[in-house]
This record gives structure tokens, sequence and C-alpha cells, in this order.
């Protein structure tokens, strides 16, 4: 993972030292909460319904167990003992009093994190694939690409007040675990016949209020030149995005209206960019540079491939095997694997992960994975770097912290967004219809034969948990103060699983609180009786038979809730 250098970290303490200026003049009532807001927003603390949010950023996921201690250690001594992994690939607090935020910027500061870009008006942070650079199908490992776009557009002067936030998604694998097409702006690094090294470029993508997919505007651009591209995306944006209307601000907007003529602007910003700096070289990434970052995202020491082991001999029925099959995933090196520690099971939000078992799972990287975890999309944390050989005795140690829980990729490995437990923003509760949701499907038999559910829980129209994008969609929206709940099918992020990205379609009006549990299932029992072999997947069924028939099993079930 990439080593901070002394101006990284002078970078990082010198802005801590600001923050903590800035709060106690607030906190002195010489700094309006006004004038305070944009200030504390920049550093990635929010005012939530409760108390005060903030949100860590964790660059394209990437995590040393020695930042995860010290996370945990936030947890404990400054939250509520627990943290929440977010689709974003950050760490959200939301119990910790102001007066104690800069303290607590000072610690991340110490293991070389802090919260910049992770809210605002400006570039965000950049996600990525969680198998980044271990991926058997990788083309070309996105991690030093995604670090320099880092470091370029942190506190760009151009990113620094855009219409709205911008969010960068970069893939570097034949399978897009990165759902890029759902981004202002998607990375797919590719290989040209030549092999030489190139981005696909899209944008104009996003969820909220209106979901679009995003359209390709460069199918290759040379690796050197992405800086340069994605400045004069912004810098059209900047120029054009609408500022007076908070919900048509996105850039997604704004390609979606101009269409071609955005794109001609865009080439055309990109031609004077590199007319006017003599070929751009302010802005070419040098091969040192790349070189430089790429030397940080090397295979750890000690990392040897070995002769490949069938994990499955001898292995009987149960629980060890299900674990296998589910939460250990191939490597591009022979004798590894990488393994998911799922956060997901009865009695804990999606996401969330106390200090204890932050401190677990910082203990099982240490001794497995050299030191190095990673968030992913999904909400989860994995070991990028097991020995097949040590996989019973990881599997053994995860067991005891709840880590084991066998449903990767199945309907209780959902998304879900804090909602309005938390969020200000939000309509309705996310979290007890995941915990509802989990508590019925609990049989793994069913789970297995259900396979394999994108399910995404979002509390408002803003998508935190991605609710477009899942094969089942569960929407909170506000009726008259009550929580009620919209529910789609048939969204894609984009990975093979799931096709091509979209979004998936309304089934009928919306659910009261207590009947969404009993909407899931009736819309599981239909695709079970509707799919053509137990092969089927529940989107490809969903995508043959319509929705028809699942809205007419919905239906149904407001109907009995009426009549009792």
């Amino acid at each position: 993972m990439y080593a901070y250098t002394d101006f990284d970290r002078q970078f990082v303490r010198a802005r801590a030292a600001q923050f903590r200026d800035q709060l106690e003049r607030h906190l002195a009532g010489t700094l309006p909460d006004d004038e305070f807001r944009p200030l504390r927003l920049q550093n990635g603390w929010y005012v939530q319904r409760h108390a005060p949010m903030l949100r860590v950023a964790v660059p394209y996921g990437v995590l040393s167990s020695q930042q995860l201690r010290q996370l945990a250690r936030i947890a404990r001594e400054y939250d509520r003992g627990y943290g929440h992994f977010t689709t974003r690939q950050n760490l959200q607090y939301n119990w910790i009093p102001l007066p104690q935020a800069a303290d607590v910027m000072d610690l991340l500061a110490d293991v070389d994190m802090h919260g910049i870009q992770t809210s605002g008006n400006c570039i965000r942070n950049i996600t990525s694939d969680g198998l980044a650079g271990i991926a058997p199908d990788e083309i070309v490992d996105p991690r030093p690409y995604a670090e320099v776009l880092r470091q370029w557009s942190t506190l760009h002067p151009e990113f620094a007040f855009l219409p709205r936030k911008f969010k960068i998604a970069i893939s570097g694998a034949a399978e897009d675990r990165a759902a890029i097409a759902w981004h202002d702006i998607g990375l797919q690094l590719k290989k040209n016949a030549a092999g030489e090294i190139g981005f696909q470029v899209l944008v104009g993508g996003g969820m909220g209020r209106t979901p679009v997919i995003a359209q390709v505007i460069k199918d290759f651009l040379p690796w050197q030149q992405i800086l340069v591209y994605i400045e004069a995306i912004v810098r059209v944006y900047n120029r054009y995005g609408r500022r007076d209307n908070m919900y048509k601000a996105r850039i997604k907007i704004l390609v979606k209206a101009e269409g071609q003529q955005f794109f001609d602007a865009v080439n055309e910003e990109f031609r004077q960019i590199l007319e006017q700096d003599e070929g751009g070289h302010e802005h070419i990434i040098p091969q040192a540079e790349l070189d430089r970052v790429a030397a940080s995202f090397v295979v750890p020491a000690g990392v040897t491939a070995t002769t490949a082991i069938d994990i499955f001999t001898g292995v009987q029925p149960g629980p060890y095997k299900r674990w296998l099959e589910r939460n250990v995933h191939s490597h591009r090196l022979s004798g590894y694997r990488a393994v998911t520690l799922s956060l997901k099971r009865v009695g804990i939000a999606p996401g969330d992960a106390t200090d204890a078992q932050m401190e677990a799972a910082a203990a099982l990287a240490e001794q497995f994975s050299h030191g190095e975890l990673r968030v992913t999309h999904d909400q989860n944390l994995l070991l990028p770097w097991v020995r097949e050989s040590d996989l019973p005795v990881v599997f053994e140690a995860a067991k005891a912290i709840g880590f084991t829980t066998p449903n990767i990729g199945l309907l209780t490995d959902m998304i879900a967004c804090p909602g309005g437990d938390f969020c200000a923003l939000a309509n309705a509760r996310s979290i007890p219809v995941a915990a509802d949701i989990t508590e019925r499907f609990q049989d793994l038999d069913e789970l297995y034969d259900i396979g394999d559910i994108d399910l995404h829980i979002s509390g408002c129209i803003n998508s935190c948990g991605h609710h477009h994008s899942g094969h089942i969609g569960i929407l909170g929206v506000d009726k008259d103060g009550s929580e009620w709940y919209q529910v789609t099918l048939g969204g894609s992020d984009g990975s093979t699983l799931s096709g091509a990205a979209g979004a998936g379609r309304v089934i009928g009006p919306s659910f009261a609180a207590d009947e969404v549990g009993d909407v899931i299932e009736s819309v599981v029992q239909t695709y079970r009786s509707q799919r053509s072999s137990a092969a089927e997947r529940f989107i490809d069924t969903v995508r043959r038979v319509g929705i028809d028939p699942f809205k007419q099993a919905a239906n149904a079930v407001r109907s009995s809730t009426a009549t009792a």
C-alpha cells in the first residue's frame, strides 16, 4: 500500500492543526456556524440527526492493520464503540462530540489518515475494486493510478467549489467490481493491440433522484494524459453545471441535457490544455512519478507463489465448506487466496464493526495477510494475502469474532445506509428493515437455494445505499410524516453477474414499514416459482419474465395486510 512521504505527513498534520484552530474559534464563539460549516465539511465533519458524524477517507479501500487499530481506538475512546464502513470505502463515526473533533483528527494524522474530501462539493474519495492488485482477471493494477489521482485532486483549486459532489471510480479488471458506470467519472484500464495501457473514460453516471448510466466519452486514452482529460471534464462541468438547483447540479444532468455538445466541449478543452502548456507537460503523468507511486504497490515481502492446493480436498459438508465457497476468492498468485470478513449477521447493521472486531480484524491481517486489509464496495472487510494452507486456521480465528457468515453475494449480504436512525437527510430507517430481512433468511439451505441476489437499501433518494443498482432495491420515502418504502427490481451495478449497469423498476406504490419483509419474501418466492431451473439466477428470471408477476405478488401482500 502507498507509503506516505514526509511531505504527505506534514500536509495532513498541518491540516489537522488548522482544523483545531478553526474548531477552537468556533467553540469560543468567534467563528460563527455559517463560517465554520464549510471548514468542517472540508475535513469530513457533518452534523447529523443526533450528533456530529465524521467520515474518514480510506482511499480506494486499502487499509493497514495499524490504521484499523487506530480506528478501533477512536471508536472506543471517542464514539460509542463502533464504526460504519460505507459503499464509498470510507469509515463513518456517528457519536463523536464536536469539542473532541480536533483530538480525533490528530489521532488520524498519526497513522496517515484524514477526512479531507469525504464531503462537500469536491472530488470525493476515489474508489476501486476490493480485489485490486490480486484478482486473476486483472488487466492493469488500478491502485497506482488511483493514488496519483488522489494526490492530484486533493485541494486542487479547480475542484474546490464544484456545483455538486463529484465521484470517481476506477477498475483494472475484466469484471467491473467498482460499479464505474454509476459514477460521475468511471475509469476502466485497458490495453490496446500494441499492449499499451490506457483508459476507457465514462462520464455522467449517478444515482439520486435521476438515476443515469455513464456514457463512454473516450474509448482509449493513453494513461499519461488522464489528469489532463479529467481536468477538461471538470472544467466544462464547473463552467456549465447548474448552481441554482442542487437536484439538477450533478454532471449527469449536464451530460444528459447537452449530449454530444458536452462531449465536444470536453474534447476542445482537452485540446486547449495540451496546446496552452506546450504539450500538457504540467499535467502529463511522468513515467518516473508513476514508477515512484507504483513502488508502494508491490507484492509484500515474503509473499511468493507456491504450489496451489485443492482447498476442498477432504472437506466435509458444513460451515467450513460453505465459508470456502462463499467467502474465499481466487488469487492471481498460486497458493494464495483473498478472504472476505463478513460484516453481515443478525443483530449488526450492515457495514458496522465494533472496536473489538476492528482490533480482531487487524490482528488477523497481521498474522495472515501481511498487515493489509481492504474495505469493499459491499461494506465488508477483505484479507488480500492469505496462504491457502492457512485457510483452516483463518476460518477458526474469524469464526470466533463473528466474521464467517457464509453469505457473500447472497440475499443477507446486503448493502444499507445508516438511514433515519442517524442521517438528518433520511426519510425512513434502513437498519430495522435490514434487520428484519436478515432474521427472516437465516436458513442457509434456503439462502443457497435462492442464490446470488444483490439487495440494496437506501433511507432516502440520495441513494447512499445504492438501491437503484440492486437486483432488489428498497428506498425509504416519507408519506405525511410516516415511513414508507418503494421496492424496485432488476437493477445492476455492471458486474458480470448483474449484466449491463441499469436502474431497477418500481413494482408498485410504496409499502408500509411492517409490510416490507413480507414483500421481500413474496418476491423471493415468486422467483423460485418462476425460474426455469435451479441454476437460473434471480436477475435473469426477472429479465426473462418481467416484473408483472412480482408486482402482483407484492400487491397481494398489501391486500392481505389491509384485510387483516
